[in-house]
């Protein structure tokens, strides 16, 4: 979701650019071939080594030097996020590989605390180059194979949130709340894809304190509050009513989305990376205490989009693929541990052995996921 810890970085509602500093000094051999961009992120500065590219694939590789855990992004027009890496932590070096086919002008942007519009650059990419999808076939079946799955999940959140809504709306409260977890099954697994649309993350699943200054608190996370520690209020009923209105806008959009292969290898280490940061830590939904449904969806996305990209990897890495497999059994048949039935144990009754547990599993299945884009990108 997009938070303060996890990313409510996801989007920047309005657009304060920030100049970003751009690097000075003399070019590496690399840089001046078109090889990997290095950033340089620190607390209040966004170093960008090159500040243009040719069209196809750009690959950015950030550095945070600062003290704060940091966010990378390259938007198009509007905020859309072509990119993004998140949970970059002090000394921690990790890259961004992104597919821009079309010429244009794009902005780069860091985000030190993982907030606000961040630290941003104009970035110019010239040309155009050949989509993946139109010259591999295989990549061409992995973005049709995710995007129906992308619309069955967004079916079903519609349906859902429909349900939701009116559990709220006809104050039938404990409906509600049996409803809420099952509701955002479907948002969770999707999250990456709703993301790249940056206005309307922040109206349907920003916390309370990653709110950015004039923003609104709505959405999911507003009427969980309602729910289990104010009472339903006076404009919970209007509440629920744009968080309809914001998911039928976000289902519209979702189907018309253009995907990239690497999108999708990008988008399963992000879901990761929601549940490192945010479902982990019990900071995601801190009223309900319901973060393991939600841990469960993050999962199912990943997996989801490694599926699709599957015979991809299979072909060109075979044994990173089987390390996937081996890791996400072992998150697998963790989550199946806390299992009631068809819910899950609430984070409260988690202990601190269990989260422990939790973060090691996480942190396994990270690592080769993140060499996905590359296999993807054919680097």
């Amino acid at each position: 979701m997009i938070s303060t810890s996890v990313r409510v970085a996801l989007a920047g509602v309005g657009l304060a650019t920030v100049a970003a500093l751009t690097g000075c000094g003399t070019q590496t051999p690399e840089e001046e071939s078109g090889g990997a961009i290095a950033v340089d992120a620190g607390d209040d500065s966004c170093a960008v080594a090159r500040t243009d590219a040719d069209a196809g694939t750009i690959t950015f590789e950030v550095t945070n030097n600062g003290s704060r855990v940091t966010e990378f992004y390259l938007y198009a027009e509007g905020d859309r996020i072509m990119g993004e890496v998140e949970n970059i932590t002090p000394g921690l070096t990790r890259r961004l590989i992104v597919e821009v086919a079309e010429g244009g002008d794009y902005e780069t942007a860091c985000k030190p605390g993982m907030r606000g519009d961040g630290i941003r650059g104009a970035f110019t990419v010239s040309g155009q180059a050949d989509k993946q999808v139109d010259t591999d076939t295989k990549l061409a079946e992995a973005t049709k194979s995710y995007q129906r799955y992308v619309n069955s999940q967004t079916d079903a959140l519609v349906t859902k949130t429909e349900e939701f809504v009116a559990a709220v709306k006809a104050e039938k409260v404990d409906e509600a709340k049996a409803l809420f977890p099952v509701t955002r099954i479907y948002w969770e697994r999707i999250e990456p894809v709703a993301e790249s649309f940056g206005d309307i993350d922040p109206k349907i699943d920003a916390r309370e304190d990653g709110l950015e200054e004039g923003m609104e608190f709505t959405g999911f996370h507003r009427l969980e509050k309602d729910l289990w520690v104010t009472g339903l209020q006076a404009d919970s009923s209007s509440i629920a009513d744009r968080l309809m209105a914001d998911i039928e806008d976000l289902a519209s959009r979702a189907k018309a989305v253009e995907l990239t292969p690497l999108q999708l290898a990008n988008g399963a280490k992000e879901l990761l990376d929601e549940v490192a940061t945010g479902k982990i830590t019990g900071e995601e939904d801190r009223y309900s205490h319901t973060d393991l449904w939600d841990f469960r969806s993050n999962v199912d996305g990943s997996q989801a989009a490694i599926a699709a990209l599957r015979p991809v990897i299979e072909e060109r890495d075979p044994e990173l693929l089987s390390t996937l497999d081996e890791r996400f059994d072992a998150v697998d048949a963790l989550l199946e541990k806390h299992r009631k039935g068809d819910d899950f144990t609430l984070y409260t009754e988690l202990t601190p052995a269990d989260v422990k547990e939790m973060s090691e599993v996480v942190d396994a299945l990270g690592e080769p996921i993140s060499q996905v884009a590359e296999v993807v990108a054919g680097q």
